[in-house]
Formats: structure tokens, sequence, C-alpha cells
């Protein structure tokens, strides 16, 4: 009689135990979605909501072939144009394998083939047909896959800033910045807010032009993911993600964005690798139909990018 006492104390501290566990995985998910909505709403009071526009978009991308989950992600300043440009394009590459996170940068004065469209600068392929086109440009120059995009209004870049460091990001303003990019910066160490953050991404009228805007984007997005794991932002995610949400255009869903990101978040020092495409050496930049682009070696170029993603594993066949 004593053992089967035993045998059923022992079986009522196990379901004490799963039923705890049980609560709270539904606690969180609850708040996890509650805090989620406040974000939506947070960014929902803070515009006019015929300025969001959420066009569905085909998009036909396929898993990377060495494993990675690539997102073609998007800067646009569209303010509802059907025919807007790409201001900025990078391709941002996570595997869950190893961890890593890397970014690629692909500068929009690159001059390809755009499939059915003949030559033309490689962000033109995304006023001519929306992110599957620059999939397709993408994958016919470069030989690489997309599974997924993202274009993020710049109203979502600042209100995401603006929630996720109330204090600003601390960046070395490396000169005095003003022209066409609606604020002033002066030079040196500072926390800037969401919209001065954004002029300083956006900053090209300089001797080096769109090669340091790229440069400092790449900059941007490294020293906004070394903060974000220093506060540990983990408990924030949910809220962040519905803050940036109805400026975000994407066919990830949420649990892929909450996935990724926690995985970065996670992790203490978490390192994120860039290249530039053009990469070094490999590109001139003529005049074309009235239009300064960049000519580039489009096979040195591609190269570089398989060097720069491939994690020490042959590709899955």
């Amino acid at each position: 009689m004593r053992y089967e006492r035993q045998v059923k104390k022992k079986k009522r501290k196990w379901k004490v135990f799963l039923l705890i566990i049980l609560l709270l995985v539904v606690g969180a998910i609850i708040y996890s979605y509650f805090q989620y909505k406040q974000g939506v709403s947070q960014s929902l009071d803070k515009v006019d909501n015929e300025t969001i526009v959420q066009e569905e978009y085909e998009f036909n991308g396929e898993k990377d072939r060495y494993g990675g989950t690539n997102v073609l992600l998007l800067g646009s300043d569209s303010r509802g144009e059907e025919k807007s440009r790409a201001d900025t394009i990078m391709v941002a590459r996570y595997h869950p394998d190893t961890g890593s996170y890397k970014l690629i940068s692909i500068m929009r004065d690159t001059y390809v083939e755009i499939p059915g469209h003949g030559e033309n600068r490689i962000n033109t392929a995304f006023a001519l047909g929306g992110p599957e086109l620059l999939r397709e440009t993408i994958k016919e120059n470069f030989d690489l896959d997309i599974q997924y995009y993202a274009i993020v209004d710049f109203q979502g870049f600042v209100h995401l800033v603006d929630e996720a460091f109330p204090k600003g990001v601390r960046i070395d303003v490396e000169k005095k910045m003003s022209e066409n990019i609606g604020v002033t910066l002066e030079p040196g160490v500072q926390y800037l807010d969401g919209e001065h953050l954004l002029g300083y991404v956006r900053f090209r009228h300089d001797a080096i032009g769109d090669f340091g805007r790229v440069e400092r984007q790449q900059k941007v997005v490294k020293q906004i993911g070394s903060q974000l794991t220093s506060i540990q932002t983990i408990p924030k995610l949910p809220k962040l993600i519905g803050v940036v949400t109805p400026f975000i255009n994407t066919n990830m869903d949420t649990g892929d964005m909450l996935y990724i990101g926690k995985d970065f978040l996670s992790k203490e020092n978490r390192n994120i690798d860039s290249l530039r495409i053009p990469v070094d050496g490999s590109w001139n930049d003529p005049t074309i139909n009235n239009a300064s682009v960049l000519t580039i070696d489009l096979e040195e170029n591609k190269a570089a990018i398989h060097d720069f993603l491939v994690e020490q594993k042959s590709p899955i066949e």
C-alpha cells in the first residue's frame, strides 16, 4: 500500500509539473499575441492608414542550395506610388545549422540583364515587375536563390528604431550631413533617433556617393543588431514585430520572423558578416542612356557571393 501511495504521489507531482509548464506556454503565447497587437495598434495610431499600401505580390522563391534562408530586403519610400524603384537592395541570410547571419548589399545602379526587359539598373526590376522580377534578375545574374521578400517602408524603420531604442542608436557620424535627408547631422559619436538614423543611412551627397551610403547601411544594421542583443530585447520582440508590421510587405509569416529574430537575440556577441556587390576592382562607372551606372564583372561577383555564403559544407543535392 505504501508503494502504491508513493507511485500515486509521484504521478500527481508530474501532473502538477506538466500543468505548470502548459500554463507557462499558454501564458507566453497570450503575452506575445497581445504585445504584437499592441505594437500594430501603436503604429496605426501614428499614421494615416491610407498611406500604407499592402499590395500582394507573386513570389516564386526557393530555399538556398547551401541550406540557408535568404530574404530579399527592400527599402522603399514610395508614398503610394505604383512604379517606385527600390532605394535599398539587400539579401539577408540566416543559416539554421550554423546559426550564422550574413548580409549582401547590391548597389542599386548595378547594370544587369533584367529578364524580358534588356539591360538596365538593377533597381529598375522592382519598378517593372515587383519583388518577383527582382528575384529573377538576381537569380539570372548571380545564381542566388531567395526564398522570401520583405519590403520595408522607411516610416516603419523610424518607428521600429524609436520603439526598440527610446534613447537612440549609438552611431559615430563621420561628417556633417544634411543635403536631401530632411535632418542635419553633426560629426561625432551620438545617439540617433529613428528620423535622424534614417537620414544617416540615406545620405549620399559626398565624394563616394552610393558606396558610402551602402557602407553606412551595413554599419547601422550591425550596430542595431549589437545593441539589440546587449539590452536583452527578446521580451519586446513580439511588440517590435507588431510595430513594423503595418510598414512591411512580406511573404514571411509572423512565426518565421519570431523564429529567426529570437535566435539572433538569444545569443551574445552576434556577428553579422557583410558583403557589397560589386566587390572592389570589379566595376566601372560609365554613362549609359544619360544615366550613371555600374557595369560589373558578373563572374567575379557571382564567385564572391558564393564564397561568402558557403558554410564549409557541400551544396544540398
